[in-house]
């Protein structure tokens, strides 16, 4: 997998120091590609360097401040995702950013599983978001068995089982009728199509679910796949027994 780059803008030297540690630490996947102590080191570093995958900054810095830096990348790298750093008495202030497309916030003292929940809500997203641009591999250069097409088809599914996957739209990717696809692709797992990708975003949202975390049902539900909350609850107790927040709140009275 391609490394996830993020830079840090942070004016506390400590902090800068321990966030970018914690990050690397988290996962091989985060590649810091700059640790600056304002926004305006940030801005020329991705105008004459990289533009990162992701930006996490402290609102309250020298020279330019998070909200500025914020709001020249949502107009000038509107990919980018944006983390802000706030502190309690600052939550005012913050919430200016949350209104430019902020993906997230984290608040002074940053605590370590916050901060490694938040990467991982994050990585998931980012790899669903690749993922989406990948297309399926055309079986067209020669005759397939048809152990050989659910192969690719499941491939095919499992890079984009969070967008919108119809059958009839998988099946028209691999020129093949799409009662014969169901026929063979349950045949060869055990399974049709539907349940496939249905059991894909089930088992992301129990990962996501058992998080120590505040996402919302609804933002996983999001991420997963499913964008209705009513219908990913009813979805995920008909594969699971309980409802999402069921789920969720068992979890951490387990954890207690």
């Amino acid at each position: 997998m391609k490394p996830i780059s993020i830079i840090v803008a942070e004016d506390e030297p400590l902090l800068l120091r321990t966030l970018v540690h914690q990050i690397q630490r988290t996962d091989a996947s985060f590649q810091v590609i700059l640790a600056a102590i304002d926004g305006e080191r940030v801005l020329q570093f991705m105008k004459d360097t990289q533009v990162p995958d992701v930006i996490i900054t402290d609102i309250h810095m020298p020279m330019m401040d998070g909200i500025d830096l914020i709001k020249t990348v949502d107009r000038d790298y509107p990919i980018v995702k944006k983390i802000i750093i706030s502190g309690y008495s600052e939550f005012e202030y913050a919430q200016q950013a949350l209104k430019l497309n902020v993906s997230d916030y984290l608040l002074k003292p940053v605590k370590k599983q916050e901060l490694e929940d938040m990467l991982a809500k994050l990585k998931l997203t980012i790899e669903n978001e690749r993922s989406a641009l990948k297309s399926p591999k055309l079986l067209t250069s020669r005759q397939y068995s048809p152990e050989e097409i659910v192969k690719a088809v499941a491939a095919f599914i499992k890079a984009n089982y969070t967008q919108e996957l119809l059958l009839e739209d998988i099946a028209r990717q691999f020129n093949i009728n799409a009662s014969h696809l169901s026929k063979i692709f349950l045949k060869y797992t055990g399974e049709p199509p539907s349940k496939y990708i249905m059991s894909l975003r089930i088992n992301d949202a129990k990962h996501l679910l058992s998080l120590h975390n505040e996402f919302s049902v609804k933002e996983v539900g999001e991420v997963v796949g499913y964008p209705d909350p009513f219908y990913f609850s009813r979805i995920f107790k008909q594969c699971t027994g309980m409802t999402p927040t069921d789920y969720k709140n068992r979890l951490s009275k387990q954890d207690n």
